[in-house]
């Protein structure tokens, strides 16, 4: 019995080798080919990632979601405030909703079913679940809108002392958008895309103001609307474009300025409570330890001799 196993488990384990060798090392399709001369290639069909899976499904489920259509304009303003564009982002978002609205609550249910808490708690935590699942995409949405921002206003100034540039050497402002968005593209590239898109709406037709208003509504940056204006004013009234952004360049330099001296000015009212909290304790334990140390260890004993 012993041995017809043991022949079993090894004609087994050579027809799997066997099987694995030929499909993955020896490829006798190639070897085929090189004889015949015959292409052997089969059309196979690609594999499907699991990505593109939970894609489609999440984007299947967005479609059972009913959204009014002042909810889906002010979704799509936030979709493109964080750089998310695609044709079927808003889909997706509503899906993940629904996606999320049910696994999480099913997780949190599985998570307090064997805790020894009160059904009042367990109720409360599903329900906290469902709240979580449900309105956290658009929470994400809105963190990757408020960070989009951040770097376009942090690359608006090199963007526009470069612009200066452009437009003082004789190019035009359509150009020089043009220029700055290929030149700072790895160094800022949210506010390049942005400059790109304008560049875009130029060619299709779009007139310079709307073009440029365009840009301030989907950006939703202070400075950068305060920078459309003035080009505006500039287009409008027939003044030099070239002066006008220095002195907005100028103003915005000043302003930056302002800005870290109001920090800096904050920064020792702000250290007060990590210096009480965290830094104090240290000192405390440092100077005043050794001495309670030796208090313990000498004079205790005596005062309990006495």
């Amino acid at each position: 019995m012993m041995i017809i196993a043991a022949i079993a488990i090894f004609l087994l384990v050579a027809v799997t080798i066997s099987t694995v060798g030929m499909r993955m090392y020896v490829q006798p399709n190639k070897a085929i080919e090189r004889v015949t001369g015959v292409s052997m290639d089969v059309p196979e069909t690609m594999p499907t990632h699991p990505s593109l899976i939970f894609h489609e499904l999440v984007q299947k489920l967005g479609d059972f979601l009913p959204a009014s259509p002042k909810d889906v304009s002010i979704m799509q303003r936030r979709l493109i405030r964080g750089g998310f564009r695609g044709h079927n982002t808003l889909k997706i978002l509503y899906g993940s909703k629904v996606f999320f609205g049910v696994v999480v609550p099913v997780v949190m249910s599985l998570l307090v079913a064997g805790s020894q808490a009160d059904a009042s708690n367990k109720l409360l935590a599903i329900a906290a679940s469902v709240a979580a699942g449900f309105f956290g995409p658009n929470e994400y949405v809105n963190i990757m809108g408020k960070r989009r921002q951040k770097e376009i206003h942090r690359g608006l100034a090199n963007s526009l002392d470069l612009l200066v540039v452009c437009v003082e050497s004789g190019l035009g402002l359509d150009q020089a958008i043009l220029q700055v968005a290929k030149e700072l593209e790895h160094a800022h590239p949210e506010i390049c895309e942005e400059f790109m898109f304008v560049n875009l709406e130029l060619k299709a037709g779009k007139r310079r103001v709307e073009a440029l208003r365009n840009l301030a509504d989907r950006t939703s940056v202070d400075d950068l609307k305060k920078l459309v204006g003035v080009l505006i004013q500039a287009d409008r009234f027939g003044t030099g474009v070239a002066q006008s952004l220095r002195a907005h360049a100028e103003f915005m330099r000043v302003q930056a300025r302002q800005i870290a001296e109001e920090k800096a000015a904050k920064l020792g009212v702000k250290l007060v409570f990590p210096i009480f909290f965290c830094i104090l304790p240290s000192l405390f334990v440092i100077t005043v330890g050794p001495i309670t140390v030796k208090i313990i260890r000498e004079v205790v004993p005596m005062m309990n001799g006495i």
